[in-house]
């Protein structure tokens, strides 16, 4: 796989994962009014951050290609939520999947990496079932 192409994955799925969780965080906090979740869930994406660092990040910004995204258009159900739940659920799902393809990417660049996204991605899990039960 070309180089440029695995920093756009990691780009798009970085960029993802992050406005899922916090949308997640500000669920916790606003709606769920719960220090503890919105807390854990910001220390996630935090955690995030400090990962995808550890790659060269310049590569990955200047991989980019807005214009260019086959995949950038909403799909329809994408556009429908019913309510707060629902938009946590989907989000929550959006960060899951994302931090998979970059625990896939970090295979081809710094294994350890994929080792600690593996383990934030099992974090998100765990808040996931926290989260839905308390609605």
């Amino acid at each position: 796989m070309p180089r440029n192409s695995l920093y756009r994955m990691i780009d798009a799925n970085f960029n993802r994962a992050k406005e899922g969780l916090r949308v997640c965080e500000d669920i916790c906090r606003f709606k769920l009014n719960d220090k503890t979740l919105t807390s854990k869930i910001k220390k996630l994406r935090h955690e995030l951050t400090d990962c995808v660092l550890k790659f060269s990040i310049k590569p990955i910004v200047l991989a980019r290609e807005i214009k260019e995204d086959v995949g950038k258009a909403s799909l329809p159900s994408e556009l429908k939520r019913k309510d707060l739940e629902d938009i946590f659920y989907a989000n929550a799902q959006r960060g899951k999947e994302s931090i998979r393809v970059l625990e896939e990417c970090a295979k081809l660049i710094k294994r350890n990496i994929a080792e600690q996204l593996k383990r934030l991605r099992y974090v998100l899990y765990a808040l996931e079932k926290k989260v839905i039960e308390k609605f």
